[in-house]
Formats: structure tokens, sequence, C-alpha cells
């Protein structure tokens, strides 16, 4: 247990948590305006390209004034970088809806994953939000001032403690999680499901080596 799960302070809590049906709001009236699928081209060796981007003109450029150096993993690692930040701003949009900040999102939506009764200890809560104990000792404070989640004295360690989904943060965590499924499917449009599962797949090979290095 970490030093900051001892700083938290145990609420009791016996809520009942039927998890209620999501409801899905748009980010705009009318729903995110849907873009057409992106035009593809036929190179002279046959390979199926796009039109050129940013950074295929960032690229380009070093290219020409670094020919000493293989710049190629900027092709990759330059539009992960510049499409994360695309996509934070989507995620900010989309939890405005249930009035969240992402940092709220991530720490209901852990609890939400866990099933029901929707219960973490704070060192799992920190595992998955990737924060320090400090950091999660304020959030759960914030949450729980606005009601989102309790603390308690976990029954199976007098020293931890349990954090728990209130019913209010399981309807608003599961209202901006739907919100934002629906953005991001808006967001990949320009791919089919191939191509989606074609890049989900060398994500995952990435992240994995990442990970582990």
């Amino acid at each position: 247990m970490t030093g900051g799960e001892h700083s938290l302070r145990p609420q009791d809590s016996n809520l009942d948590l039927t998890a209620p049906k999501a409801v899905v709001l748009p980010l705009h009236q009318g729903g995110m305006t849907q873009r057409p699928p992106l035009l593809c081209q036929r190179s002279d060796n046959g390979v199926m390209t796009t039109p050129g981007d940013d950074v295929d003109r960032i690229v380009s450029a070093w290219r020409r004034e670094r020919p000493d150096l293989d710049v190629s993993p900027l092709e990759v690692l330059s539009r992960v970088t510049r499409i994360a930040k695309r996509v934070d701003r989507f995620r900010k949009e989309a939890f405005k809806t249930s009035q969240l900040e992402s940092w709220e999102f991530d720490v209901l939506a852990a609890l939400r994953r866990a099933g029901a009764p929707y219960q973490q200890s704070p060192g799992a809560l920190i595992a998955q939000t990737l924060v320090s104990s400090g950091a999660m000792t304020h959030r759960l404070t914030k949450l729980e001032k606005r009601g989102f989640v309790t603390r308690s004295s976990d029954p199976d360690d007098g020293r931890g403690v349990v954090v728990k989904l209130t019913r209010e943060g399981l309807i608003a965590v599961d209202t901006a999680f739907a919100t934002l499924v629906q953005a991001e499917q808006e967001l990949l449009g320009a791919l089919d499901k191939n191509d989606q599962a074609l890049v989900a797949n060398a994500l995952r090979a990435l992240s994995l080596d990442v990970e582990n290095r």
C-alpha cells in the first residue's frame, strides 16, 4: 500500500448501484460533421497511398536537409503525436456533455470497468491512471465532493481504503463514455473496418514494445 492510501479519509457507503441506461448526447446539433472518405491513389509500385499531409512535408524537408539520417520514424510517431492532440480535444468536447474533466473521466471509467459493485483500491486506480499517490488523493477528494465516489474502510484490511462509484458517478461516466465512443467512431470515418483493424494491430505491437522498454 502506498503512503497516499493511508492519507485517504474513509467514509462509509452502502448505496445500491444498479447500472442505469446510458444517455447519449450529441456533441453538436445533428452530430459531428461527417467527413468524406479519403481518396486513394496508386503509386508507380502499385501501393495504394493517400494524399500528402503535413507530416509528409516535414519528412521531405528533413530528408532534403539531413540526407545522412533515417527520418522514417517521423512518418509514424509524428502522426501519432498529432492525432493524439486532436483526439484529446475531441475527448474534452465529449466529456462536456456530462460536465466532466478528462482526469475525472479516467478515474470514474477505471471504477466502471471493474464491474459491480464498481469499487477499487486507490492503489489500483493509481496503476490504471498513471498518476502519483498524492495526485490521486487530491482527485478522489474532488470527485467525492461532487458526489461521484465514496471512500470507506476496506472490510478485508482495516488499514486500507475502498473507493466506490456512486449512482451519480455511474450515470456521469456512462453518459460520457457513450458520447465519446460516438465521437471516436466519427473520427475514424475515413477508415473502413479492415483498415481500422490493421492500424489497431500495428499500434498494439508498438505499444507493447514501448511499454517493455
